[in-house]
């Protein structure tokens, strides 16, 4: 049952990384579960304090992620339709990646930008704020994906200390 358990756990933290950049996934929650699974396990004791300091990181990452964006747009001037055209965005890019990896940065600009302009935004103002709802979004997405990669590293370290006792029939 650990190894299933184990495997689970690491399915779950490369689920969470990939989370750090689709917005239908909240990749810190999701890498957190990895943790607790690997927690699971009969070889590594339960730690609450651990898991109650990363949960917490997880959910203040996932709630700063929908509050950086809006903050990047109206500290540039823009509105609600350029956070919307940012997410619209960045979903088209996920969907149909025409520009390859270059479209997961174009796009949300793009639909930043759309968005201010059906808003009946000037260009100068639509630009401004669309670049701002981009700094956000990327911002956010940087954070989730640092937090991702870290409970990843933590996952992987905690496994290698405890692998004899995960792996009993290789020793």
């Amino acid at each position: 049952m650990d190894i299933v358990l184990l495997v689970l756990g690491f399915i779950f933290m490369l689920i969470g990384i990939l989370g750090s950049f689709l917005p239908v996934l909240p990749g810190p929650p999701i890498s957190w579960i990895g943790l607790l699974l690997l927690y699971m396990t009969k070889a590594i004791s339960m730690n609450w304090t651990f898991l109650g300091i990363t949960l917490a990181i997880a959910l203040i990452v996932f709630a700063l992620d929908y509050i950086i964006p809006a903050m990047g747009t109206k500290k540039f001037g823009g509105t609600k339709a350029g956070v919307i055209g940012t997410t619209i965005g960045l979903v088209v890019a996920l969907i149909f990646p025409i520009l390859g990896p270059f479209g997961i940065i174009i796009w949300p600009f793009i639909g930043a930008l759309v968005g201010e302009l059906l808003n009946k935004a000037d260009k100068k103002t639509a630009t401004k704020a669309a670049f701002g709802s981009f700094l956000g979004f990327l911002t956010g997405t940087f954070i989730k994906f640092l937090v991702a990669i870290v409970y990843l590293g933590l996952f992987i370290s905690r496994a290698w200390e405890h692998k004899e006792a995960l792996f009993p029939y290789f020793n």
